[in-house]
């Protein structure tokens, strides 16, 4: 209490204490209810007024003060020095956030968009604020759920509920609380909540991009990082860790976040989803320059690793992915086999082929068919990077190269044949065709796995072709009539073999009977056959007995005979070698047999004449006696003498 109070005190005591005391309280105290809050305005001061561009007084000088009043009687405050300002705590309701504008601080820096953060007690201590060096404008603290006694001369409050400020300025702020009503920038940021989605963020405080980037790279994302910004939840830990403004590469995933509005805005996108059957081939603009991995013969553009500028090298499995498309694309490339139509009207559901048509023909003999076409294609997922390097999607693929390509086939195939042959040799065109285009497919990284060719077919109405039609009806025709005419044929025989057959039915009596009889018959022939053929084998046998019994016999008597010879031989040859000399020997037997003849030796009476004197036995002997003594003994012709014998008289 200052000395003046006390004065006026002392005086009211004297004059009258209640008069004194109404007096006092109307001019010196003053009540805040408890649900405000009481912004002091100083009129007047001995310290002087406020500097230029100053709104907050400090140091005891006219103006708007920092300390506020809370709930309760203050007293002291003059009516004729202060006026008091009573207005409402700020209440950010529960679920929702607050933005605050500061009045008075240190000027923004250039480029700055938004004042750092400082200590002030979230905007509860405006002192504070000050001497920190808490910067005017709006700010990027924001103020979470509850209820807080701030100094609303200084800070200006946007709420979802109401603009919380002192001054003339409403109009303003309530325009800036329109803009972040549509776009709920008081309410937190929920990710995934409703629908399969990620958030693209683009900041609106901090350095702009270098020269040649198109979206800021990402910066404290992992929790050990001391700048760790949890999700662009912290602007001042994003802009420490080297932030930049503009859109960001890395994207919010499912959660919920508090993310200052004025400081970031959200995007939200649907996830990039890789349905079964495809992979993603990526295309990144993001990133450093990589070292190209399709080979130097490969010249469509260039394949790096993951992370890098360009076409990412392995693509995107089947699954969901939080790309920022804004950093680049998916181009989706089927892995199953898919159907392409060259058929005027008709297209799958992929839409690869709608703008395909049948193709124009002209044959050998002039006619001019339109040929519809399907042709089933397969791409591997490990090349599906090099047919996006190559051609950019599918569809350009297909209409840019197979389109012309399978036209210009059909068209070569078609010059060479007539009409007739090109529906004849259908199978032989599909074949040859098959394997043509397996061989051109693979110079493109993509397989051909089977061609499907319709009907030709004419667009004009000359008919030609329906009358070529209709002659090959009528051949076809004839060729079935000939083909039927002998079914008929086959089918009389047929009937004759009935009839053969239901008349054999009708006398199958006699024929059974004719049969047993036959069978009787058969069976005493065979039996009598059988018993004939048993009695010749029978005689067959004995024959045999006999003669295998004499043929033994024979065999044993020659075998006696033989070893009786063989006996006498080796009784003679030891005879023979007993006497030394074979000579002896048969003069010992011409001596034993003339000793046994009865012929005598020496003739009663001798005739001799002038007749050769050698002949007759006795010739012969003296001869031999002759020829021992002398040493001559002539063998043969003493063995002819023993041979021929004795000479009959």
């Amino acid at each position: 209490m200052n000395s003046a109070t006390l004065v006026f005190v002392v005086v009211g005591s004297l004059v009258g204490f209640p008069i004194l005391a109404l007096m006092f309280t109307f001019c010196a105290v003053r009540y805040i209810p408890n649900n405000c809050v009481g912004i002091v305005e100083k009129l007047w001061s001995s310290s002087g007024s406020l500097d230029e561009g100053q709104l907050i007084a400090t140091e005891g000088r006219a103006g708007y003060q920092a300390a506020i009043l809370r709930g309760g009687v203050h007293v002291g405050y003059w009516r004729w020095q202060y006026r008091v300002h009573k207005l409402p705590l700020v209440t950010v309701k529960q679920g929702c956030v607050g933005y605050v504008f500061a009045r008075d601080g240190v000027p923004l820096d250039s480029g700055q968009t938004l004042g750092h953060v400082v200590d002030c007690n979230n905007f509860q201590d405006a002192d504070q604020f000050l001497r920190a060096g808490g910067q005017k404008g709006r700010q990027r603290l924001m103020l979470r759920e509850g209820v807080y006694a701030i100094n609303l001369a200084q800070f200006y409050v946007l709420t979802q509920d109401g603009v919380y400020h002192l001054g003339q300025d409403r109009s303003t702020l309530e325009s800036w609380q329109s803009a972040l009503q549509e776009i709920d920038g008081f309410y937190p940021v929920i990710i995934g909540a409703h629908q399969d989605n990620i958030g693209i963020v683009t900041c609106q405080d901090g350095p702009s991009l270098a020269s040649g980037e198109i979206i800021a790279p990402p910066v404290g994302m992992t929790k050990d990082d001391p700048n760790f910004h949890n999700n662009y939840q912290d602007p001042e830990a994003f802009l420490r860790a080297g932030g930049r403004r503009g859109r960001q590469y890395a994207t919010l995933t499912d959660g919920t976040y508090f993310i200052n509005r004025w400081f970031a805005t959200v995007e939200l996108i649907d996830k990039k989803i890789v349905p079964i059957g495809f992979v993603g081939v990526v295309v990144s603009y993001y990133g450093l320059a990589g070292r190209d991995l399709s080979g130097i013969d490969f010249r469509h553009g260039e394949r790096v690793q993951e992370g890098e500028r360009g076409v990412w090298a392995k693509p995107l499995g089947p699954g969901k992915y939080p790309f920022n498309t804004y950093a680049g694309s998916v181009v989706l490339v089927p892995t199953t086999n898919f159907v392409l139509h060259w058929i005027t009207g008709k297209t799958e559901g992929h839409r690869y082929d709608e703008s395909l048509r049948s193709i124009d023909l002209v044959t050998k003999d002039a006619y001019e068919p339109t040929l519809p076409l399907s042709v089933v294609v397969h791409i591997d997922y490990q090349k599906a990077p090099n047919v996006i390097q190559r051609f950019g999607d599918v569809k350009q693929l297909i209409t840019q190269t197979l389109d012309p390509m399978l036209s210009a086939y059909f068209r070569d195939v078609a010059h060479r044949r007539s009409m007739l042959e090109l529906i004849h040799e259908r199978d032989l065109i599909q074949k040859d065709a098959r394997e043509e285009l397996k061989r051109k497919f693979l110079a493109f990284d993509i397989e051909c796995v089977d061609v499907l060719i319709g009907k030709p077919e004419t667009a004009s109405a000359d008919g030609k072709i329906e009358n070529l039609l209709d002659q090959l009806r009528q051949r076809q025709l004839a060729t079935e009539q000939i083909e039927t005419f002998a079914r008929q044929q086959e089918a009389a025989a047929k009937r004759q073999q009935l009839n053969d057959a239901q008349a054999k039915a009708d006398m199958q009596a006699e024929l059974s009977q004719s049969k047993v009889r036959i069978e009787v018959v058969t069976n005493d022939a065979e039996a009598n056959l059988s018993k004939s053929r048993k009695q010749a084998e029978q005689t067959i046998i004995l024959a045999d007995a006999e003669s295998k019994r004499r043929s033994l016999e024979g065999q044993g008597e020659s075998e006696r005979v033989g070893k009786i010879g063989q006996a006498e031989a080796q009784v003679l040859l030891k005879k023979v070698a007993s006497f030394g000399d074979p000579r002896l020997y048969a003069l010992s037997l011409v001596s034993e047999f003339l000793s046994k003849s009865q012929q005598p030796i020496v003739p009663r009476q001798v005739f001799m004449s002038g007749g050769d004197q050698d002949s007759g036995l006795v010739g012969t002997l003296l001869r031999i006696v002759t020829a021992e003594k002398i040493g001559h003994l002539d063998l043969e012709e003493a063995e002819k003498v023993v041979n021929e014998g004795t000479p009959t008289a």
